[in-house]
């Protein structure tokens, strides 16, 4: 599975928060996966140079060395979930933003559930921060990883962005 034509290669590596999966596939990364959440204990796996760099930037934002990554990435969607994912990178570091605020803000008021959905099938959470996203009553709302992991990534970001 060579890197640049268009396989999809998948590195999975211990981190402070568990076991991630990166995958890359024509030279941008692709997916991350919370595997401990799906049950799979994969042991560590050879990456490439991309997905090296895709653990070192991930790391470096975990321990609050780096705010944001400089990775080339694509994520798959409808159109929708794309203006959703755009969105999402605009939320500053440290901050959050609601899902209604969020649908509003990509032209579509009263579309938060719809909003959610994206959120829910973004395949490179954390990269694509859809963490700051929560409920407008204050509640953390769901996350992927699962919301310990949501609420330690928001704590993560509140310390390190005081």
């Amino acid at each position: 599975m060579a890197e640049d034509n268009g396989l999809t290669r998948l590195c999975c590596r211990q981190t402070a928060i568990g076991m991630i999966g990166i995958a890359e596939s024509g030279g941008v990364v692709t997916n991350l996966y919370f595997l401990e959440k799906s049950g799979d204990r994969s042991a560590e796996t050879a990456g490439t140079p991309l997905l090296d760099e895709a653990f070192r930037q991930f790391d470096a934002w975990l321990e609050g060395r780096i705010r944001t990554f400089t990775l080339p990435i694509a994520a798959d969607g409808t159109a929708f979930a794309q203006r959703v994912w755009r969105a999402l990178l605009e939320i500053p570091y440290g901050d959050t933003a609601s899902y209604g605020e969020i649908a509003t803000l990509i032209g579509v008021p009263g579309a938060s559930r719809a909003v959610g959905s994206a959120c829910r099938r973004n395949p490179l959470p954390i990269f694509i921060p859809c963490h700051r996203v929560v409920c407008s009553d204050g509640g953390i709302g769901g996350y992927l990883g699962g919301t310990e992991i949501k609420q330690r990534l928001l704590d993560l970001e509140r310390r390190d962005s005081e």
